[in-house]
């Protein structure tokens, strides 16, 4: 399993950091973007008084990430949205290094084709500094999900943070990496 979790930094070393460096005229090797870490961020506000449905959700994020995510809770109460102060109202996992690769890995090799007439990800989710967002409309493309211990079909944020400056160069990096975007 170590030899897969280290395909697409190979893939980067050997393949991406060559072209983008003929792609953009970047004078040293180091100035070629790369991937710093994958956010995945569940909102399950709609749980907020089914604490076992909450839990469910976090254990899939779990099993999807491959570590343990982070509970966020409300700064402050709102009481049209009927949300008080310090509940939990959703979850967040920051991976890197290794585990980044790996799921960025199983996104763009399994997750991805499963998704129902998929035609690419969209390409104007940058947000001017080099990240990129996306959503994900159901956990169930994930193998690692059993379909028998679902409760409900929830979607979550993945975002990817990269050190590119602009859109462009994030856009020829992920593109490079093997992120499918549509036409």
């Amino acid at each position: 399993m170590a030899k897969e979790q280290n395909r697409i930094r190979e893939m980067y070393k050997k393949d991406v950091v060559p072209v983008l460096v003929k792609e953009f005229g970047y004078k040293n090797p180091m100035e070629v973007p790369k991937l710093v870490k994958i956010v995945l961020n569940m909102g399950l506000g709609d749980v907020k008084s089914n604490s076992k449905s909450f839990n469910i959700a976090v254990d899939e994020l779990t099993a999807i990430a491959g570590q343990k995510p982070v509970i966020t809770t409300a700064k402050k109460s709102i009481s049209n949205f009927g949300l008080r102060e310090g509940q939990k109202i959703g979850t967040k996992v920051t991976l890197r290094g290794d585990r980044m690769y790996e799921f960025f890995d199983r996104l763009t090799a399994i997750a991805l084709p499963r998704v129902r007439d998929f035609k690419g990800v969209p390409e104007k989710s940058f947000d001017g500094k080099g990240n990129y967002s996306m959503g994900i409309k159901e956990q169930l493309i994930f193998p690692e999900i059993v379909y028998e211990k679902v409760d409900k079909i929830r979607g979550f944020d993945i975002t990817f943070v990269t050190t590119a400056k602009t859109n462009e160069e994030a856009k020829a990096l992920l593109k490079a990496l093997g992120l499918p975007f549509a036409k």
